[in-house]
């Protein structure tokens, strides 16, 4: 089995979905906080680049790793573009990526198997967090708002989500089975977590790192989440803190929940 990319077991991860200039006070704020383990950028810095996001971690949090989303990585085909992705990922210096292999077992296969030919950090996700993902999904609280716009749009039947429920079972499951120890899973759904964390484990992998979204702003307790992945627990949390005057304060608050 691979490492895991967080070595302490439990953490914060700031999800740091900002301009520059706002990561980097982020980063210089809270790195000193034990229990922020790592920081998780995504396509907010489509237009300064990972190299620029990677030279700010490196002069204010030496040590903690960098986690790349693309929000979703891991769903287009399957033949050199998983290379390339992931040589860029190495070119930049971030230490592991996040992939959500929504469009089946041979894509996932292959940007998985690149990743780790790369020496990068691999965390695969299945069940995400917002309403109408999985076709089993119902209708309900603000989510309900929609079926009155799609049927204006003139869709006169239930818009469903659109993958079936047991495709995040299948993804975890396979990338248990490539060696893959830490995975996404929803943090306002600790039953989800409970039942995902037993797939994986029964898949081979003896100790999994659990990362939770949905934590905060989208409902999900942090100290629900951590029981319910047991050992290994790292919250995604972006508006508890990105969106708080003081980034310091906000960290600490939510480490202390772990």
């Amino acid at each position: 089995m691979s490492s895991h990319v967080i070595r302490a077991e439990r953490s914060i991860i700031p999800a740091c979905d900002v301009e520059i200039g706002a990561f980097e006070d982020i980063v210089r704020e809270t790195a000193g906080v034990e229990g922020v383990g790592a920081y998780k950028v995504g396509v907010s810095f489509l237009d300064v680049g990972l190299s620029a996001v990677m030279d700010v971690a490196r002069r204010f949090a030496e040590g903690k790793p960098v986690i790349y989303d693309h929000q979703k990585a891991g769903t287009d085909i399957h033949e050199k573009t998983p290379e390339d992705f992931m040589d860029s990922m190495v070119r930049a210096g971030v230490h592991a990526v996040i992939l959500f292999p929504q469009a089946g077992p041979v894509t996932q296969y292959e940007w998985t198997r690149a990743a780790q030919n790369e020496g990068l950090g691999v965390i695969v996700g299945g069940e995400m967090t917002h309403p109408r993902y999985l076709e089993s999904d119902v209708s309900e609280g603000k989510d309900k708002n929609y079926t009155n716009i799609f049927a204006d749009l003139g869709i006169d039947r239930e818009m469903r989500g659109y993958l079936r429920e047991f495709a995040p079972g299948d993804m975890y499951e396979l990338a248990a089975r490539m060696g893959v120890t830490d995975f996404v899973m929803p943090g306002n759904k600790p039953d989800a977590i409970v039942a995902y964390r037993k797939l994986v484990v029964d898949c081979g992998v003896d100790d999994p790192a659990i990362y939770s979204p949905g934590l905060v702003a989208q409902g999900g307790e942090i100290s629900d989440g951590a029981r319910a992945a047991g050992k290994r627990f790292h919250g995604i949390v972006g508006r508890g803190i990105t969106q708080k005057s003081n980034y310091r304060a906000a960290a600490e608050e939510l480490t202390s929940q772990l």
